[in-house]
């Protein structure tokens, strides 16, 4: 049910807010009353989305940091806080991928995703956390459902979020007594995104079909909604958990994305 004020007065900020996923939380998070701030690499990427959160009534930051630069990062946070007062929530969806068998995987392509995925997702986090401990707050992390799969030509990206999902777990215990809560959202193949584009085929596209027990991939709106859940007061006793929303698929098989 849409709720006007379900994050009224509250402050979002939101990693790879700009395009795919993260866009959707974006608007979603603004629906429901929240102020927002995006980031990405290129400011050319959050210009379309913040001028579509304006159009809806709350107040907005966009700013360029790569989440691999801890410094970028930490003048980002900065600049948000300064901006809108404060920093109620972080979601941390920045992330990079590519399909490669792990033998023809260079060293810099491996590296290159874990330190955008991965420690990407620490440096967010490390630089929202005094001002999250401020009033207590929530983390989500974006993982996905590759390193519960097995699945080829995924070795980086899912070592990555095998290590975001375990980072999940360990802040949720060491920042609960702060009264943060961190959470994770383990996406399955998202209808419209990027990743779907470049990770799937048409093969692999009705393998998923077949095999999700709901029968359809899923939507961006299906993230927001989740996200909204974890973000809110719903969830003011879920920590440590990281949620996957896919429809079951991750229980079928691991025959997805990149077969042939």
């Amino acid at each position: 049910m849409f709720q006007p004020n379900l994050l009224g007065n509250r402050v979002a900020l939101i990693t790879g807010g700009g395009t795919g996923i993260c866009r959707g939380i974006a608007l979603a998070f603004a629906r429901h009353g929240c102020d927002v701030a995006i980031t990405s690499r290129k400011l050319e990427h959050l210009e379309p989305t913040r001028d579509e959160l304006r159009a809806l009534g709350v107040r907005v930051v966009a700013r360029a940091a790569d989440v691999r630069d801890p410094a970028a990062v930490n003048d980002a946070v900065a600049a948000v806080v300064s901006e809108l007062g404060r920093l109620d929530i972080l979601i941390n969806g920045a992330a990079g991928n590519f399909i490669c068998l792990a033998e023809n995987l260079s060293p810099n392509g491996f590296g290159t995703v874990v330190d955008i995925d991965l420690k990407g997702t620490f440096n967010a986090s490390r630089a929202a956390l005094p001002h999250l401990k401020a009033r207590g707050g929530s983390v989500i992390n974006i993982s996905a459902t590759l390193p519960y799969l097995g699945t080829m030509g995924q070795a980086h990206a899912s070592a990555a979020k095998a290590g975001v999902d375990s980072l999940t777990r360990t802040l949720a215990v060491e920042w609960g007594p702060y009264g943060i809560r961190v959470n994770g959202i383990a996406p399955g193949p998202i209808e419209g995104t990027e990743g779907v584009r470049r990770l799937t085929n048409e093969k692999s596209r009705e393998v998923a079909l077949r095999l999700c027990p709901l029968r359809r991939l899923g939507t961006v709106d299906d993230i927001a909604n989740a996200s909204l859940y974890l973000a809110s007061d719903a969830a003011s006793y879920v920590n440590g958990v990281t949620l996957v929303v896919d429809g079951g698929l991750w229980l079928r098989s691991a025959r997805i994305l990149g077969e042939e």
